[in-house]
């Protein structure tokens, strides 16, 4: 179905949203379009501060606003959307555009199976009308299932359109890219170069990728690293955990930009406790690189003050290697906590592969090398 088309028949003036893969060209449409706007398309944090947010312009404008996002996210607007925009509560209408991740008879990554298999039940359960939009759908098809969601809207219920992989075309072309020059596989390389023997927890996407393929290249076990493919935001926390209880050994944690907007809080609830062990490496190119390239708004706000403020005692950015191997050691070596904000380029190799190990042997190798430290 053409992209343009189906937000021709939504008829709604504001999006905002976490961007899919599955959604890039609706995501590419928007920035084409509207860029940044604030009255037309914010890119938010999580996908409950998107729900939110749509609900704050329903309130400001009595329009219907459209949320959209992968199907990974539906577990953060379970809240807001129960608790607030349900119609036992303040009767907030929303139509949410879902990409469907794990389809059940479509190959996809691990995270995304369990997710996939229950993508249209928990729709169903939270009481959200939804229609599925496949690559034969046709437009009269999509017209009416809208037809028929207006009646719902009007009740202030909530509504979705389910994507099928493949099912969005006609996109525009829009080239994403900022002005720093660190590669992000060349950073990770070098940090596992200083960490030596010392285990990682690395965030969602390509960096996990790019770790993967770093220890392949060097001929070193995946036994130090656990690679967080799922659950973005959450790596921080996960390395937290780890710290925690390997008090005299250096925990590492790889994250990104859009990783720790998404779970901001964690960083207080690290900065709090201020494990001594503990090195939290944000590489940051301001974009959801993984999913297409559209921005974050971390090139916009100050990490290493963010850090500072929720209580680590140390924290700095690099923008060259020198830098980064200077504080990489200097981490290293320090009893404190630490954060490296790494300012980097957007861009990864064509032939970036995937880990060859399943999650559930990556997590046992992993647990394995730890109970010998």
């Amino acid at each position: 179905m053409n992209v343009q088309k189906l937000v021709e028949i939504i008829g709604s003036d504001f999006y905002t949203g976490v961007p899919d893969s599955q959604l890039k060209a609706l995501c590419n449409y928007l920035m084409a379009a509207y860029g940044i706007d604030p009255h037309h398309h914010i890119i938010a944090a999580n996908e409950g501060n998107c729900t939110a947010l749509a609900a704050g312009y329903h309130l400001a404008t009595g329009k219907v606003p459209v949320v959209y996002m992968q199907n990974s996210g539906e577990g953060n607007i379970i809240n807001p959307v129960a608790s607030l925009l349900n119609d036992k509560v303040y009767a907030i209408p929303v139509v949410f555009i879902v990409g469907w991740r794990g389809e059940p008879g479509i190959h996809d990554e691990p995270q995304h199976i369990y997710q996939g298999e229950v993508t249209v039940k928990l729709l169903d359960d939270m009481g959200i009308a939804n229609f599925i939009i496949g690559t034969e759908t046709t437009d009269e098809e999509v017209e009416e299932a809208m037809n028929c969601f207006r009646d719902v809207l009007k009740t202030g219920k909530d509504v979705a359109f389910v994507i099928r992989k493949g099912a969005l075309t006609d996109a525009p072309k829009v080239e994403y890219k900022n002005d720093n020059h660190m590669l992000r596989e060349e950073i990770i390389q070098h940090i596992v170069n200083v960490s030596g023997e010392d285990p990682i927890v690395s965030t969602t996407g390509k960096a996990s990728r790019e770790l993967f393929e770093t220890r392949v290249a060097n001929g070193q076990s995946h036994k130090y690293d656990f690679l967080t493919v799922g659950s973005m935001g959450h790596s921080s926390s996960i390395a937290l955990g780890v710290a925690l209880n390997k008090e005299d050994q250096k925990i590492w944690c790889i994250d990104g930009d859009g990783a720790v907007l998404m779970h901001m809080g964690s960083m207080a609830v690290i900065g709090s406790n201020k494990p001594k062990n503990l090195i939290h490496v944000v590489i940051n190119n301001g974009a959801h690189e993984t999913v297409g390239g559209m921005p974050t708004v971390a090139s916009k706000i100050d990490l290493v003050a963010i850090a500072k403020a929720c209580g680590y005692p140390n924290a700095v950015s690099v923008n060259n290697f020198d830098e980064l191997d200077k504080e990489l050691k200097a981490a290293k070596e320090r009893e404190e906590l630490s954060l490296i904000e790494v300012k980097c380029s957007i861009g990864a190799r064509e032939d970036l592969g995937r880990p060859t190990t399943t999650a559930l042997e990556n997590k046992e190798n992993f647990m394995g090398y730890l109970k010998t430290l």
